[in-house]
Order: structure tokens, then C-alpha cells, then sequence
């Protein structure tokens, strides 16, 4: 197994981990015109349950008055 030949620098650590920031999900509105809450690109609306004009989850209504 390979071992390293010399410590990394602080510098050189602090430039890899540079690129380790968190970036926040990216969120559309929900297509629905009852719904409009933010979602997921891709994935269906945990609110009301559509995705692409079609209801593919069915949401208990304990689920919406949370929300």
C-alpha cells in the first residue's frame, strides 16, 4: 500500500477541501394551480401528490394540514 513521501501542506488540504461547500437543492413550483408549493425538479409533490399534471401518490389529508 502506498504511503505518503511527505505531509500535506496546510494550503494544499485547504485548496482540496474548498470544494466540499454545500449547495441548497434547486425547488420549482408545483405545476398543479391548487397547489404551488415548492418541489423537487423530477419528483412528485409530497403535498398534493401530482407529477406532470398527473396524480401519482395519493396524500392523506393529516399530510396537508402539517404542511
Amino acid at each position: 500500500m502506498g504511503l505518503p513521501k511527505s505531509k500535506m501542506s496546510r494550503a494544499r488540504t485547504g485548496h482540496r477541501r474548498s470544494q466540499w461547500k454545500m449547495t441548497f437543492p434547486t425547488l420549482t413550483a408545483c405545476p398543479n394551480p391548487a397547489c404551488g408549493k415548492l418541489k423537487r425538479p423530477h419528483a412528485a409533490c409530497g403535498y398534493c401528490g401530482y407529477y406532470d399534471g398527473v396524480m401519482v401518490v395519493e396524500v392523506k389529508a393529516e399530510a396537508k394540514k402539517k404542511g
